[in-house]
């Protein structure tokens, strides 16, 4: 495992956003290693297990079953282990609430996401260079 490489964790119950987010990768021909959690908690099992290296990215839907994305940033911020890791939301949320308690729980960004596949390449393609371009502990 390259220690450089930045992987992405995935936090989405949509099996079809996250199809649409991996087709996006490959449209943009980025490599960076994805790996999905379907809940909240599996995504705390997946930090905590060590399989996705020291540099990662939480990309962060809000509305799933066991553990939503709110509740999966609050436990994530009280672990000393695990509260530096940078975590974007990419939801359909577009609640003012929800966007608040992001914030407040330290989020790197907070995206809608697009309707169109066109726009999700787009998204991608952005994304991509931010995660090239910040400088995460």
């Amino acid at each position: 495992m390259d220690n450089r490489e930045l992987h992405i964790l995935l936090v989405d119950d949509d099996e079809v956003d996250v199809l649409t987010v991996r087709r996006a990768f490959q449209r943009n021909r980025l490599t960076n290693p994805i790996h999905v959690a379907n809940n909240g908690l599996e995504a705390l099992d997946k930090l905590r297990d060590g399989s996705l290296g020291p540099r990662r990215l939480v990309l962060l839907d809000i509305n799933m079953p066991k553990m939503n994305g709110i509740e999966f940033l609050r436990v994530l911020r009280a672990d000393p282990a695990l509260q530096t890791t940078a975590v974007v939301v990419l939801t359909t949320s577009n609640e003012e609430r929800d966007k608040i308690d992001a914030f407040k729980l330290n989020v790197a960004g907070y995206l809608l996401k697009p309707v169109t596949f066109g726009n999700f390449i787009d998204l991608m393609a952005t994304l991509n260079k931010y995660w090239t371009l910040v400088e995460m502990p």
